[in-house]
């Protein structure tokens, strides 16, 4: 019998068999994708095989390929790698400006993963009914980078509605993972676009600042307007995976699209003479935060929130 993996637990899944029905199902011996190096050998959103066994219990004994996958490095196993999700049609970032501040270096790292396993990307600035004018300038800003760069940008509130009609439409009869920082508000906004799904939300940590995970699972619900929501733990960082620098400019796709202007073919957009891309930055045609995340990723360093550079260099239109 052949079924899709709803819930992941780490030792039992959740399977939706052909024909509906919920089974519940663990991995068969030492089972393991060949020539994988993740922790997790079954996401949520497989496709797999499962024979049964004693008292209603199944087991899976095949994965089927998958037509793609996103992954983040493992944060105790750096040489291992977590696949999120599997078999999705985009990837929603839920994103705050304040209370927790989503950090601009998160947020490039988690878009150029995605771009470079050809998932389409949206992203959802969440709790609109709490920001000020200083939170409204800096949305400004994110959304001036983010939209130059080909992006779906949303406004939502889950609090209000604000914008909920919106998000459903972008999410009607697609696979999509959601996910961001702990605390941005994905379990109280997947409750809202999905009355009855009840799922627990959680407050933010006075001390720090940020949110306390309430999600421990990854788990794919059905949407009443069709297609599925993966609801994933917060992520407070998101390490790079398997990555070649001389590509990692192809997943910029504002920094790809002006490197055909290069001078050089294999040009760093660095100190090159001759770089399209180091001319737009220097012209303010290219958004400083996304330029210097690049030159972040491209050394290695996951570096810092940069957004303060944006008030001195300014993104022009």
């Amino acid at each position: 019998m052949t079924g899709r993996v709803l819930k992941s637990t780490g030792s039992w899944y959740r399977i939706q068999l052909e024909d509906g029905s919920l089974v519940d199902a663990r991995l068969r011996g030492a089972m393991r994708l060949q020539g994988s190096r993740a922790t997790n050998p079954v996401a949520v959103g497989d496709f797999v095989d499962v024979e049964p066994e004693s008292e209603g219990r199944y087991a899976i004994s095949a994965v089927h390929e998958r037509k793609n996958h996103l992954v983040r490095r493992s944060v105790n196993l750096s040489k291992k790698t977590q696949v999120i999700a599997a078999n999705m049609d985009q990837a929603v970032l839920v994103c705050t400006i304040a209370e927790p501040k989503t950090l601009l270096g998160f947020m490039d790292r988690f878009l150029a993963t995605a771009e470079a396993y050809e998932i389409p990307a949206v992203l959802v600035f969440n709790k609109m009914d709490a920001y000020g004018p200083a939170e409204m300038d800096e949305l400004a800003y994110r959304e001036a980078c983010y939209s130059r760069a080909g992006y779906t940008i949303l406004r939502v509130s889950a609090t209000t509605g604000e914008g909920l009609d919106a998000l459903h439409e972008v999410l009607r009869d697609k696979v999509s993972l959601f996910s961001g920082h702990s605390g941005v508000g994905k379990s109280t906004l997947a409750n809202a676009l999905q009355p009855g799904l009840d799922l627990k939300t959680g407050e933010i940590s006075d001390a720090h600042g940020q949110g306390k995970h309430t999600t421990t699972f990854a788990e794919m619900h059905p949407l009443d307007g069709g297609g599925f929501l993966i609801d994933t733990p917060g992520i407070r960082g998101f390490g790079l995976v398997d990555m070649e620098r001389d590509q990692i400019g192809h997943y910029f796709p504002e920094i790809f699209a002006l490197s055909e202007a290069c001078k050089f073919n294999n040009c760093t957009h660095e100190e090159e003479p001759g770089c399209a891309v180091v001319a737009a930055y220097e012209a303010h045609q290219l958004a400083p935060t996304r330029y210097e995340n690049y030159l972040h990723m491209l050394h290695g360093d996951e570096g810092d929130d940069p957004y303060r550079h944006a008030a001195v260099k300014g993104l022009d239109e």
